[in-house]
């Protein structure tokens, strides 16, 4: 595996930084849409789980034996990881408010 090369403008890095940081707007535009993801995905969570409780014990098992299931379920657990991560993004927004 070969290293991938430093970029030609290594001098030009505080401002290639700099252009990417989030201004107080897009950082709530960004905050925003990840929290209405976040709920779409737990509104989705609680209907599945709904409809799970509804079939029979042999459609459920067979069901739970898919590789649908376990993609769901690996899904889920990435959203809880990922949840941590929105509210250390959340706690950001409120320092970039506060210095508004």
């Amino acid at each position: 595996m070969s290293e991938t090369p430093p970029p030609d403008d290594v001098d030009n890095a505080p401002a290639v930084a700099a252009s990417r940081d989030l201004d107080f707007a897009q950082a709530r535009l960004a905050y925003s849409i990840i929290e209405s993801l976040l709920g779409h995905t737990a509104v989705l969570s609680d209907l599945v789980a709904l409809m799970a409780r509804v079939l029979d014990e042999d459609t459920t098992r067979a069901l739970t034996q898919t590789p649908n299931w376990a993609a769901y379920l690996e899904s889920r657990r990435q959203v809880e990881r990922t949840r941590a991560d929105v509210e250390k993004f959340a706690d950001y927004m409120k320092q970039l408010g506060e210095e508004d």
